[in-house]
């Protein structure tokens, strides 16, 4: 371990907050602690309490140290590197060949660097050649990608770094609760306010975020999408649209004019419960200043009509004018640490690294020649995410793994956990024994953000260097070296390097030209400026996707697969006497990525939820995080901190609700879909809606809110439907509890 501070980022969410690390003093329980990293502008030294005990976890005490292979008695043992890799390599190789490559399936995570994220995808086409590989990000950004993408031509969370929201002038933030999801990220919002801002929050449940807006608008779940249908309807009868900009820069307005002019306000009144002055409220104050931005979470996004939801917020923006535009637009808050670059560099279902679609042959051409193989032999597009894992024990046999947990974060989690069970073989690359690691027949332990170097993609679209600050223990591998050793196994000896600089470089090449172009960056860039804004192609690179992001000003590529430079050298520094292509904070300024530089209006309207309440099933179920877990709670349950802050599931119900119900406060209540059955202590408040409850979903066993959600799925994104589903609440008989 080095005896100065080394500078990286936190492991969790999008913000990607700079740390230091450094050695702990003599009889500390760890071996390094957290400082404070001033110059990183994302968070400016701040860190939530997640980020500070992040160390907690590199314990050897909580995270696995050796492999372990499942006995012939049903029990997991250790076992040695050379046994586990031979068994997962025997397992798979016998699954492709018995039953085809596609039923051997692949699961990534929004929370693998890069480098590993890319190489799981390439190892998936090239040495498995199968199709199905899909990852946990679906369930996280993808509807507002896919608006994003319809919309725009390009998905990148935040099209302007994070420092232009305190310079704007109003804000609407949808289904989002940063004050316990990024807690950092609310001095932007703080700022805003201080400077004459205006904040407004949508979201069902008065959260910490909705208490600090100037207007809290707490529509019924599930009608987020009318919400925006009738304030552009407002904005439209209030003359308050930008005809100039409309002409100049969009497409499609007339019909997205007239699917909101059916959503006249009182309409929307009896859909949202947002009453009309509220509404007209929302509109004067997102209209008058001069700029103003939209950002969506998974409020919106998580529904079966998700990507049409988003897509009516961004018609808001575009119809004012606010997209394109200095301190304007549309943004996606992403969740996870790497849910930006994971979905960009190839492991879902449907991609290429560089954002390149799977079934273009552009793309297959020259991602195919930078991997040195047919472009006919590359798969073709598989199945989404929770359609994998519904697959799983029948097309699909056979599963590889890395750094999900779906028995805890898939809807529909009791099904999913039968589907996994139901395997003939799983194999797991993990940190942790987590609940879907549990039930695997190989674990392999690998290293964590501390122990490793590779580059992750906040939710500004900030491509990031982590540094590695320990060494890990002797038995823990990182997945690089698992991929190497598996592809070494099936016969492929050359193409999956255990160096990250080394991967990266490929990766470079295979995203130069497309829309996440990352082959003007470099580690050497990276560590000198504070991370580089994507896209940023070299000074020759080119556009190779038939003109996509021509907007993005990309000049032409001499060389596209890389004959000339197989191994990278010549992509270190740009020639003498041309500067580095400074990357782009701030998207579609001139143009949108579209192929006439245009915007492209959505087409929307209201439709109910797929699943509503009834007799059976009367009230409301949504579901979020608290701000001491994190996602499938794997790793902060692990840390005693975090555990004494929030130490269990809890059922979130308003007073009115627990009176007809006959619950006080710390009650067993159970919530039953038509899915499964939860039970957790009741939480009493009136900032929820009478006819909503809230679950956290960090948690396993009998308090897991996934058990209970909806998959429905968005016919574009195929984002299941987590944010709303119909239940009935019981009492249950029992002592009152506190935790899970």
């Amino acid at each position: 371990m080095q005896n100065t501070a080394t500078p990286t980022h936190c492991p969790y969410c999008a913000l990607q907050c700079g740390m230091n690390l450094t050695p702990a003093p003599a009889g500390s329980a760890g071996t390094v602690e957290v400082t404070e990293r001033a110059d990183f502008p994302v968070n400016r030294g701040a860190l939530c309490g997640k980020g500070r005990t992040a160390p907690a976890v590199l314990s050897s005490r909580v995270r696995l140290t050796s492999p372990l292979v499942r006995s012939a008695a049903g029990t997991l043992e250790e076992a040695s590197w050379e046994e586990a890799l031979d068994r997962i390599a025997e397992r798979l190789l016998h699954t492709r060949v018995t039953h085809g490559p596609d039923a051997v399936g692949v699961f990534g995570g929004g929370g693998l660097t890069n480098e590993k994220a890319y190489a799981l995808g390439k190892f998936a086409r090239v040495v498995l050649g199968t199709s199905q590989i899909d990852y946990n990000g679906r369930f996280c950004m993808s509807s507002a990608a896919a608006a994003g993408t319809k919309a725009f031509g390009l998905d990148r969370g935040l099209p302007f770094p994070l420092e232009d929201i305190p310079k704007t002038g109003c804000v609407i933030l949808v289904g989002s609760n940063p004050a316990e999801t990024m807690p950092p990220s609310m001095r932007y919002f703080h700022e805003l306010r201080e400077n004459g801002g205006k904040l407004i929050v949508v979201d069902p449940r008065r959260t910490r975020t909705a208490e600090q807006a100037d207007l809290h608008l707490a529509p019924r779940p599930g009608t987020d999408l009318a919400l925006a249908l009738g304030m552009l309807h407002l904005v439209v009868a209030e003359g308050r649209t930008d005809e100039a900009y409309i002409e100049e820069r969009t497409h499609g307005w007339e019909e997205a004019r007239a699917a909101a002019m059916a959503h006249w306000p009182e309409y929307v009144e009896r859909i949202t419960g947002v009453s009309v002055p509220e509404l007209r409220e929302a509109v004067r104050m997102f209209c008058e200043p001069q700029a103003a931005m939209v950002l969506t979470a998974r409020g919106p996004e998580q529904q079966s009509k998700g990507t049409d939801t988003v897509g009516a917020w961004i018609n808001l923006c575009l119809a004012t004018g606010r997209a394109g535009r200095p301190l304007s637009g549309y943004g996606c808050l992403t969740g996870q640490g790497n849910g930006q670059g994971g979905r960009e560099h190839g492991q879902k279902a449907d991609q290429l690294p560089g954002y390149r679609k799977l079934d273009d042959p552009a793309a297959r051409r020259h991602v195919a020649g930078v991997w040195g193989v047919d472009p006919n032999a590359l798969p073709g597009p598989g199945r989404s995410a929770y359609e994998l894992l519904d697959a799983l024990g029948g097309d699909v046999r056979a599963l590889l793994l890395m750094g999900s947990n779906p028995v805890v974060s898939a809807p529909r989690a009791a099904h999913v956990e039968e589907r996994i069970r139901s395997l003939d073989f799983l194999a797991v690359c993990d940190v942790v024994l987590s609940e879907t690691a549990a039930l695997a027949d190989v674990v392999l332990p690998v290293t964590q953000w501390a122990e490793e170097t590779g580059t992750t993609t906040n939710l500004e679209g900030r491509v990031l260097l982590r540094r590695q600050a320990v060494a890990p223990p002797p038995g823990v591998r990182s997945d690089l070296h698992v991929l190497h050793g598996l592809a070494a196994r099936f016969g492929v000896e050359k193409g999956f390097p255990t160096d990250p600089e080394e991967v990266f470089e490929e990766l470079r090449r295979a995203s130069a030209g497309g829309l996440a172009d990352y082959s003007g960056i470099t580690y050497r860039r990276l560590a000198e400026e504070n991370g580089v804004f994507w896209p940023c192609p070299t000074p020759d690179a080119a556009v190779v996707d038939g003109g996509e992001d021509a907007a993005l000003d990309a000049p032409p590529e001499d060389d596209p697969a890389g004959e000339d430079d197989p191994a990278g050298e010549d992509d270190a520094a740009p020639a003498p006497g041309t500067a580095p292509h400074p990357g782009t904070p701030r998207l579609f300024l001139d143009a949108f990525a579209t192929p006439d530089g245009r915007a492209r209006f959505a087409p929307v309207s209201h439709r109910p939820s797929a699943e509503e309440p009834d007799e059976e099933y009367p009230v409301l179920l949504t579901t979020g995080r608290v701000v001491a877990q994190y996602q499938s709670g794997a790793q902060t349950r692990r840390v005693d901190e975090l555990n004494t802050a929030a130490p269990g599931p809890f059922v979130e119900l308003h007073p009115r609700l627990a009176a007809r119900l006959g619950a006080a406060e710390g009650d067993p209540v159970a919530v039953v879909s038509r899915r499964g059955r939860a039970v957790a202590p009741a939480r009493l408040t009136t900032a929820i809606r009478p006819d909503t409850v809230f679950m956290p979903f960090h948690w396993p066993g009998a308090g897991r809110a996934n058990t209970l959600t909806n998959p429905a799925l968005d016919p574009t994104s195929r984002m299941p439907e987590f944010k709303v589903c119909a239940v009935r609440l019981e009492a249950v008989n029992a002592a009152r509890v506190t935790g899970g």
